[in-house]
Protein backbone atom coordinates (compact mmCIF):
# COMPACT_ATOMS: atom_id res chain seq x y z
CA UNK A 1 0.00 0.00 0.00
CA UNK A 2 2.52 2.52 1.02
CA UNK A 3 4.74 1.73 -2.58
CA UNK A 4 1.60 2.61 -4.51
CA UNK A 5 1.19 5.43 -2.27
CA UNK A 6 4.36 6.84 -3.20
CA UNK A 7 4.73 5.55 -6.97
CA UNK A 8 1.13 7.82 -7.35
CA UNK A 9 3.13 10.99 -5.80
CA UNK A 10 6.14 10.30 -7.96
CA UNK A 11 3.33 9.80 -11.22
CA UNK A 12 1.21 13.05 -10.07
CA UNK A 13 4.45 15.11 -9.65
CA UNK A 14 5.67 14.07 -12.88
CA UNK A 15 2.52 14.75 -14.61
CA UNK A 16 2.84 17.99 -12.43
CA UNK A 17 5.60 19.08 -13.95
CA UNK A 18 4.57 18.07 -17.63
CA UNK A 19 2.10 20.47 -17.90
CA UNK A 20 0.91 23.94 -16.58
CA UNK A 21 -2.76 23.80 -15.20
CA UNK A 22 -4.80 26.98 -14.41
CA UNK A 23 -7.89 25.81 -14.61
CA UNK A 24 -9.29 21.76 -14.61
CA UNK A 25 -10.42 22.01 -18.02
CA UNK A 26 -7.50 24.50 -18.82
CA UNK A 27 -3.98 23.38 -19.79
CA UNK A 28 -1.09 24.74 -21.00
CA UNK A 29 0.88 21.90 -22.84
CA UNK A 30 4.50 22.03 -24.14
CA UNK A 31 3.68 22.95 -27.86
CA UNK A 32 1.32 26.13 -27.07
CA UNK A 33 2.61 28.68 -28.83
CA UNK A 34 1.73 32.45 -28.37
CA UNK A 35 -0.48 32.94 -31.94
CA UNK A 36 0.87 37.15 -31.36
CA UNK A 37 4.75 36.21 -31.71
CA UNK A 38 5.25 32.62 -31.71
CA UNK A 39 7.05 32.07 -28.26
CA UNK A 40 6.44 28.90 -26.63
CA UNK A 41 4.37 30.10 -23.72
CA UNK A 42 5.09 27.09 -21.48
CA UNK A 43 8.03 28.70 -20.50
CA UNK A 44 7.01 31.72 -18.77
CA UNK A 45 4.20 30.70 -16.60
CA UNK A 46 4.12 33.77 -14.70
CA UNK A 47 3.43 35.60 -17.37
CA UNK A 48 0.39 33.29 -18.93
CA UNK A 49 -2.64 35.46 -20.27
CA UNK A 50 -5.37 33.45 -22.00
CA UNK A 51 -8.18 33.88 -24.06
CA UNK A 52 -10.89 31.68 -24.18
CA UNK A 53 -13.82 31.53 -26.77
CA UNK A 54 -17.07 30.47 -27.29
CA UNK A 55 -16.17 27.17 -29.08
CA UNK A 56 -14.03 25.63 -26.56
CA UNK A 57 -10.88 26.97 -28.11
CA UNK A 58 -7.93 28.24 -25.72
CA UNK A 59 -5.13 30.76 -27.23
CA UNK A 60 -2.08 31.42 -24.25
CA UNK A 61 0.72 34.04 -24.24
CA UNK A 62 3.37 35.40 -23.33
CA UNK A 63 1.99 38.43 -21.40
CA UNK A 64 -0.67 40.58 -21.45
CA UNK A 65 0.87 42.78 -23.92
CA UNK A 66 0.45 40.20 -26.90
CA UNK A 67 -2.76 39.03 -24.96
CA UNK A 68 -4.21 42.61 -25.74
CA UNK A 69 -2.82 42.78 -29.35
CA UNK A 70 -4.93 39.88 -30.08
CA UNK A 71 -8.27 41.57 -28.78
CA UNK A 72 -7.69 44.60 -30.64
CA UNK A 73 -6.99 42.75 -33.69
CA UNK A 74 -9.00 39.65 -32.82
CA UNK A 75 -9.35 38.97 -36.99
CA UNK A 76 -5.43 39.12 -37.48
CA UNK A 77 -4.46 36.62 -34.80
CA UNK A 78 -7.42 34.04 -35.44
CA UNK A 79 -8.95 34.83 -38.86
CA UNK A 80 -11.88 32.71 -37.92
CA UNK A 81 -13.06 34.40 -34.99
CA UNK A 82 -14.41 37.76 -33.82
CA UNK A 83 -13.91 39.81 -30.54
CA UNK A 84 -17.70 38.87 -29.68
CA UNK A 85 -16.69 35.15 -29.40
CA UNK A 86 -14.53 35.78 -27.03
CA UNK A 87 -15.88 34.03 -23.88
CA UNK A 88 -13.07 34.49 -21.16
CA UNK A 89 -10.07 36.29 -20.89
CA UNK A 90 -7.56 36.31 -18.10
CA UNK A 91 -3.93 37.30 -16.53
CA UNK A 92 -1.35 36.00 -14.23
CA UNK A 93 -1.26 38.25 -11.04
CA UNK A 94 2.50 39.04 -11.05
CA UNK A 95 3.01 38.47 -7.22
CA UNK A 96 0.30 35.78 -6.68
CA UNK A 97 1.28 33.99 -9.89
CA UNK A 98 -2.44 33.03 -10.24
CA UNK A 99 -5.42 33.43 -13.28
CA UNK A 100 -7.74 36.47 -12.89
CA UNK A 101 -9.64 37.84 -14.66
CA UNK A 102 -8.56 40.39 -16.88
CA UNK A 103 -11.51 42.38 -17.24
CA UNK A 104 -11.35 43.10 -12.93
CA UNK A 105 -7.28 43.44 -13.02
CA UNK A 106 -5.46 46.37 -12.50
CA UNK A 107 -2.59 46.65 -14.56
CA UNK A 108 0.71 48.87 -14.01
CA UNK A 109 2.40 50.92 -16.90
CA UNK A 110 5.32 51.71 -17.66
CA UNK A 111 7.52 49.83 -14.92
CA UNK A 112 11.18 48.37 -15.02
CA UNK A 113 10.04 45.06 -15.02
CA UNK A 114 10.65 43.22 -18.26
CA UNK A 115 8.77 40.34 -19.45
CA UNK A 116 9.30 37.89 -22.13
CA UNK A 117 9.02 40.16 -24.65
CA UNK A 118 10.18 43.39 -23.29
CA UNK A 119 8.32 46.22 -21.36
CA UNK A 120 4.59 44.92 -20.44
CA UNK A 121 1.68 45.86 -18.73
CA UNK A 122 1.71 43.86 -15.24
CA UNK A 123 -1.06 42.50 -13.73
CA UNK A 124 -2.60 42.50 -10.08
CA UNK A 125 -5.70 41.63 -8.87
CA UNK A 126 -5.89 44.29 -6.70
CA UNK A 127 -5.33 48.29 -6.54
CA UNK A 128 -3.51 48.03 -3.11
CA UNK A 129 -0.86 45.76 -4.78
CA UNK A 130 -0.71 47.24 -8.08
CA UNK A 131 0.16 50.93 -6.27
CA UNK A 132 3.00 48.79 -4.04
CA UNK A 133 4.09 47.55 -7.21
CA UNK A 134 4.15 51.23 -8.82
CA UNK A 135 6.24 52.51 -6.13
CA UNK A 136 8.94 49.86 -6.25
CA UNK A 137 9.46 49.58 -9.35
CA UNK A 138 8.96 53.17 -10.71
CA UNK A 139 5.70 52.48 -12.90
CA UNK A 140 4.59 55.48 -14.62
CA UNK A 141 0.54 54.65 -14.00
CA UNK A 142 -2.49 52.33 -12.67
CA UNK A 143 -5.10 51.67 -15.74
CA UNK A 144 -8.17 49.03 -15.92
CA UNK A 145 -8.67 46.91 -18.74
CA UNK A 146 -11.12 49.28 -20.27
CA UNK A 147 -8.22 52.19 -20.36
CA UNK A 148 -5.83 49.62 -22.21
CA UNK A 149 -5.41 51.31 -25.88
CA UNK A 150 -3.58 50.12 -29.05
CA UNK A 151 -1.95 53.11 -28.80
CA UNK A 152 -0.04 52.17 -25.19
CA UNK A 153 0.54 48.42 -26.50
CA UNK A 154 2.32 49.85 -29.16
CA UNK A 155 3.96 52.53 -26.83
CA UNK A 156 5.58 49.79 -24.81
CA UNK A 157 7.37 48.43 -27.71
CA UNK A 158 9.03 51.15 -28.57
CA UNK A 159 10.83 51.85 -25.52
CA UNK A 160 13.96 51.05 -24.74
Amino acid sequence: MKIQLKLGLLVLLFFSLMTVSYAEDVTIKKSDRCPVCGMFVYKYPKWVARIGFQDGSNYFYDGAKDMFKHIFDTAKYTPNKTKEQIKSIEVTDYYEVELIDAKSAFYVLGSDVLGPMGHELLPFKDKEAAQEFLEDHHGKSIIGFQDVTPAMIESLDKRE
